[in-house]
C-alpha cells in the first residue's frame, strides 16, 4: 500500500499509547510500519532531500499530537500519553487531522500564530488544509522551482550562438573540477564547426589523466551512429573515456550502445547540463538561502 500521510498516522499512533505506558520512538515507528503493511522499499523510500519519507512523516504525526497536547515526551526518543489523548480517545474519533486538532487552544497558537480565530473559522469551512508535512511541501516546491529553471535554461541554452554555447561547457566543466584552468580548457577544446566543440580536457587538476570531450548545440536527438562515432574517436585522441554533451537528447539506441560497450562514456542531454548548470552554479543566481535547523539534541543532553 502507499505510505501513509502524516495525519492518517496520528490516530493508530495515538491507539499504540493508550496504555498509558511510556513508549520508545523506535519501536513505535516499527509497529506502525506493520500496521500500515509496509514493504521494505516502502519503509526505506526516501524524500529528495534524503530523509526516509515514512519515518518523517512518523516524525510530524507524533509533533502535532505533542503539540495538542495529546502526548508527551518523558524523556529524550520516548512518547507518553496524556490525559487529553486519553479523553479524545474515548470518544472513538474515525480519524485525527489537522482540522480537529484545531480544537486545542494550543495546537491553534502553534500552527497559526498570525491568524485570527475568524480566519481559522473561514479555513475550516473550505477544509483547505494540506495533508503533505512541512518538509514534504518545501521540498516539493522547491523541485517545482528547480524544474521551472531548468526549462528556462533549456530555452536560453537553445537559442545563444555556438561561442556562447562553447564557454558555457567550459565553464560548467571547470566548476565540475575538471580542466585545471580556464586557460587550460580553453585549449584543451576547440570549435568542430558544426555548432558545436570537441577536444580534450584533464579530468583532474594535475592533469594525470584526460577525458575526450564532445558537445553538439543541436536541437535534433542524437541518434546511435553519432555516439558510435565519437566512440571510436577515442583510440584517435589516446584515451578511453569519453562526455558527449548535446542540448538536445539522447535516442534509446544510443543509450543502449553506451551500457553495452567496455569504454567509459558519459552522456549528458539538455536537461542533465541545465541541472548541471543549477548545482554548479553557472548562468543562475541565489534569490534567496533558507536553512532548514533542528534540535541538536546532544547540546541539551546534560550527562
Amino acid at each position: 500500500m502507499a505510505i501513509p500521510s502524516y495525519e492518517r498516522i496520528m490516530l493508530p499512533l495515538l491507539n499504540l499509547c493508550e496504555d498509558q505506558q511510556i513508549h520508545k520512538m523506535s519501536a513505535l515507528q516499527e509497529e506502525l510500519a506493520d500496521f500500515f503493511g509496509l514493504t521494505d522499499d516502502e519503509r526505506n523510500e526516501r524524500l529528495p532531500g534524503g530523509q526516509r519519507k515514512f519515518s518523517s512523516r512518523f516524525y510530524w504525526a507524533g509533533y502535532y499530537l505533542r503539540r495538542a497536547l495529546l502526548l508527551h515526551s518523558p524523556e529524550r526518543g520516548y512518547l507518553q500519553i496524556t490525559s487529553r489523548g486519553l479523553k479524545l480517545l474515548e470518544e472513538r474519533p474515525d480519524v485525527i487531522d489537522s482540522k480537529l486538532l484545531r480544537r486545542y487552544p494550543e495546537f491553534v497558537r502553534f500552527k497559526f500564530p498570525t491568524k485570527t480565530e475568524a480566519s481559522i473559522h473561514e479555513m475550516d469551512e473550505e477544509d483547505g488544509t494540506r495533508t503533505d508535512t512541512p518538509i514534504e511541501i518545501l521540498e516539493a516546491t522547491y523541485l517545482e522551482l528547480r524544474q521551472s529553471l531548468v526549462e528556462e535554461l533549456l530555452e536560453q541554452t537553445g537559442t545563444r550562438s555556438p561561442g556562447f554555447f562553447e564557454r558555457l561547457v567550459i565553464d560548467v566543466l571547470l566548476a565540475m573540477g575538471y580542466g585545471g584552468s580556464r586557460e587550460d580548457a580553453g585549449e584543451a577544446l576547440g570549435t568542430s564547426g558544426d555548432g558545436g566543440l570537441d577536444g580534450l580536457i584533464k579530468e583532474d587538476r594535475l592533469g594525470l589523466d584526460v577525458l575526450y570531450i564532445q558537445a553538439k548545440r543541436w536541437s535534433d536527438p542524437v541518434g546511435r551512429p553519432v555516439v558510435q562515432g565519437f566512440a571510436g574517436s577515442l583510440d584517435g585522441v589516446g584515451t578511453r573515456k569519453g562526455v558527449l554533451i548535446t542540448t538536445s537528447r539522447f535516442t534509446s539506441d544510443a543509450i543502449e550502445y553506451v551500457n553495452r560497450i567496455d569504454k567509459r562514456i558519459i552522456l549528458i542531454d539538455g536537461r542533465e547540463l541545465a541541472e548541471l548548470m543549477i548545482d554548479y552554479g553557472v548562468g543562475v543566481t541565489d534569490v534567496a538561502v533558507y536553512t532548514i535547523r533542528r534540535i541538536d539534541q546532544d547540546y541539551f543532553d546534560e550527562d
